[in-house]
C-alpha cells in the first residue's frame, strides 16, 4: 500500500557532494523541477539541509532518490569529502517517506546516460558509438567519480564502484615528477590527487615544488582554472594542462577495462567550465594513446556532458522503474 501511495505521488531528488547540495522535486515520468543548490558548508547536516528546501518549496515527498559521493556499502553513509554522515533508514523515518533509495553520485550519472540528448553533449573526438556494447562515465568534481552502464538481456545494469581512487600512472617523465611529489605528500597517489577539484590544487602545488618557486599562491580551483585559461599564469596552465591530460590516461583505462565501445562521458563540475580548454587539450590524445590498442581507442567516441546535474535525469529514470511512470519502450534498470 505504501509503494502504491508513494507511485503517484511527488519525489525528491538530491545529488549530494562534498561542496554542493542540488535538491529536485520529480512527478511520475516527470522532468526534475524546483531545482535549488545549496552549500553544503552552510547547513549543519543533511537533515537541516532537507528541511530548508522542503520549507522553501512547501512539499511534502512521499518518496526519495538520493545520488551520494561516498560508497554505499550499508545504512550509515559518510561523504568522501566532507563530514556529513547519515542514516539511509533514519532519513526515510524522518520525512516520513514510503520509499527512499540512496546510490553512489556516479551511478545515478550512468544512469542518466540513454536519456541525455544531443544538447546536453559535446563530442570531442572518435567515431560512433555502438549502442549494444557498454558506457564508461567519470568526472572530475570535488572528487572524481566513475561509471559504468552495461546492457544486459534483461535491462541496463549500473557499476556502483569507486574507479576514482585507483592508481594514478604516469605517462612521460613529467608525471612521473609530478606523482613522485604527490606521493610524498599523501603516500598513495590516487587518480583523485590530481583528477578533481582539489587534484587541481595538489597539481598546482606540486609543479610550484618542482619548480623551486617555494609554496605557491594558495588558489581556490577555479581560480587556477581562469588563470590557465586567460594565460595569467603559466604555472597554473601547466597544472591545467596536466589535468586534461591525466583525465584523458584515466577514462582510457576506465574505457578499455569495461570494453566501452559504446562511448566514454566526461561529466562533473569541472569539464563543463573549462570546455574551450578541455576540447583543444592532450585529454583526446592521451585517451588514445594504449600501445597495440589505439586504433581499438580511436574509433570510440568521448563526450562532454554539458547539461546540469546529470545525477537528476539517472535518479527520476530509477525511481520511474521502481514506482511506475518509466515509458514502455525504455529499457529497464538493473543495480546492484
Amino acid at each position: 500500500m505504501a509503494e502504491k501511495k508513494a507511485a503517484g505521488a511527488q519525489r525528491l531528488l538530491i545529488d549530494l557532494g562534498a561542496t554542493t547540495a542540488r535538491f529536485a522535486l520529480q512527478l511520475p515520468g516527470g522532468e526534475p523541477e524546483r531545482v535549488m543548490r545549496m552549500a553544503v558548508a552552510e547547513q549543519p547536516d543533511l537533515m537541516t539541509a532537507i528541511r530548508h528546501y522542503l520549507s522553501q518549496i512547501a512539499a511534502r515527498p512521499a518518496a526519495g532518490a538520493f545520488a551520494v559521493a561516498s560508497a554505499i556499502t550499508g545504512d550509515r553513509v559518510a561523504l568522501t569529502n566532507h563530514p556529513w554522515t547519515f542514516s539511509i533508514a533514519e532519513t526515510k523515518r524522518q520525512l516520513g517517506l514510503q520509499h527512499l533509495r540512496v546510490i553512489n553520485d556516479f551511478t545515478a550519472v550512468a544512469l542518466a546516460l540513454p536519456r541525455l540528448g544531443p544538447a546536453d553533449l559535446v563530442k570531442v573526438g572518435g567515431g560512433e558509438g555502438r549502442p549494444d556494447r557498454p558506457l564508461a562515465v567519470l568526472g572530475p568534481g570535488t572528487g572524481l567519480g566513475a561509471s559504468g552502464l552495461l546492457p544486459t538481456s534483461s535491462g541496463w545494469y549500473a557499476i556502483a564502484g569507486e574507479g576514482g581512487h585507483t592508481t594514478l600512472p604516469a605517462m612521460d617523465a613529467r608525471e612521473e615528477e609530478i606523482i613522485a611529489a604527490l606521493r610524498r605528500r599523501f603516500g598513495h597517489v590516487s587518480a583523485e590527487r590530481a583528477v578533481s577539484g582539489q587534484g587541481l590544487q595538489n597539481l598546482y602545488a606540486a609543479l610550484a615544488e618542482l619548480s623551486g618557486g617555494g609554496a605557491p599562491e594558495e588558489l581556490a580551483p577555479p581560480d587556477i582554472a581562469d588563470r590557465a585559461m586567460s594565460s595569467e599564469d603559466a604555472l597554473a596552465r601547466e597544472a591545467l594542462d596536466h589535468f586534461c591530460a591525466l583525465l584523458g590516461t584515466v577514462a582510457g583505462n576506465l574505457t578499455l577495462a569495461l570494453g566501452a565501445l559504446g562511448g566514454c562521458f566526461i561529466a562533473g563540475g569541472i569539464a563543463p567550465k573549462i570546455e574551450p580548454f578541455f576540447v583543444r587539450s592532450r585529454f583526446r590524445a592521451r585517451f588514445e594513446e594504449k600501445g597495440r590498442f589505439r586504433d581499438y581507442m580511436a574509433a570510440i567516441p568521448t563526450w562532454l556532458v554539458i547539461r546540469r546535474t546529470p545525477a537528476f535525469l539517472g535518479l527520476a529514470y530509477l525511481l520511474d522503474h521502481e514506482l511506475g511512470g518509466a515509458p514502455a519502450a525504455e529499457r529497464p534498470l538493473l543495480l546492484p
